[in-house]
């Protein structure tokens, strides 16, 4: 099996003068594409991505950590929402945000699929806002704009297919996905030299290991309830330790003035089976639980650069959260792009505009 390559969509895309093309760059991407072209972790900042793309004549390129902010946002106010009214007192809120384990629980577990957040991905809410907020901006039909990411993961090219209906734009989110192995072909096929790349700042408008999106969630979430910032590292209980088979699930209770969330996140499929076996049993009991797809999360991810009989994920996970204690901003809801967003377009967190394109049924 191979997947689906999508490189000459692309080329084709960014040679149609007609077509505006913006980029959005995945988090767990920084954390791998470097070791094909021979860049070390201080090396291979997302910044020498984006440079690849201005160099192949993208339009715009965006990191796709604004999406995730506003996947934070509507994740994290729609957990409160369910929370306090009583919704998860049987069954979690799960995570929505990997196509893998959404695929899994439909198929597998389809009772369990009212307690998914309706939140749409970083990926399909990235696109969304693409084709409304970012049109409207540059004063252009959606048609003209063509969404394309950058991820670590296959399952996202399935993803892709979701519809978009908004006003009288009927279309996709998101036009095409490269994984991060398509991007190193597109980068040497394009003859360009790493030695040659240089940091460049992304257009505006610290996700992609294990328990990143619900690190994030918790964050604002404590925020909205107590008007205040979490010191720093209040939730990083939930982070991915480890790679082996003990290490998938991490489990972690929050105390939030006199509310206790209980949490848990867990990596791999067959870890996610056993779980949700014993919540389903009743041996264990949790208000929120993240699931990704592939062992270690996104950095691990079917996308990412494949070493034959090793498995990097633990250490790119290590290259993420360093990745994160380097950046200035720490607060989805700090953000000032989303800030922005909201003030100008969506509203508020779950609104009926936000509800329309940053969510599904």
């Amino acid at each position: 099996l191979t997947e689906r390559d999508e490189t000459e969509k692309v080329w084709d895309a960014i040679a149609d003068p007609e077509k505006i093309v913006v980029v959005q760059i995945a988090p767990a991407v920084r954390a791998a594409w470097g070791e094909e072209l021979g860049l070390s972790r201080e090396e291979a900042t997302v910044g020498k991505i984006i440079d690849v793309w201005r160099r192949r004549g993208a339009d715009y390129v965006f990191d796709t950590s604004f999406s995730a902010d506003l996947t934070i946002m509507e994740e994290g106010t729609e957990f409160l929402q369910r929370f306090t009214s009583g919704e998860l007192k049987d069954r979690p809120m799960f995570t929505s945000c990997c196509p893998g384990w959404i695929r899994f629980i439909k198929s597998q577990y389809p009772h369990l699929v009212k307690y998914l957040s309706s939140a749409k991905s970083p990926q399909q809410m990235f696109g969304a806002v693409m084709k409304t907020y970012f049109a409207e901006k540059l004063g252009v039909s959606p048609e003209k704009i063509y969404t394309v990411s950058v991820m670590p993961c296959v399952a996202k090219k399935a993803e892709r297919e979701m519809d978009l209906y908004y006003e009288e734009y009927a279309g996709h989110d998101i036009d095409a996905v490269i994984t991060t192995r398509e991007l190193i072909r597109m980068i040497r096929s394009a003859h360009i030299s790493p030695q040659t790349l240089v940091d460049v700042e992304s257009d505006r408008p610290i996700f992609g290991a294990t328990g990143g999106v619900m690190e994030a969630a918790l964050r604002s979430a404590y925020y909205i309830i107590k008007g205040e910032n979490p010191p720093a590292e209040a939730f990083t209980a939930v982070r991915s330790q480890g790679f082996n088979e003990n290490d998938g699930v991490q489990e972690a209770n929050f105390q939030i003035n006199d509310i206790t969330v209980r949490t848990a996140v867990v990596s791999g499929l067959g870890n996610t089976r056993e779980l949700i076996r014993k919540i389903e049993s009743g041996e264990v009991h949790y208000d929120f639980v993240e699931v990704m797809a592939c062992p270690g999360g996104c950095v691990g991810g079917g996308g990412q650069p494949i070493h034959d009989g090793e498995e990097r994920a633990f250490e790119r996970g290590k290259n993420l959260y360093y990745l994160d204690r380097n950046a200035n901003l720490r607060f989805s809801h700090e953000n000032p792009d989303v800030i922005q967003m909201y003030k100008e377009y969506f509203e508020a967190p779950m609104s009926h505009k936000a509800h329309m394109l940053l969510h599904t049924e």
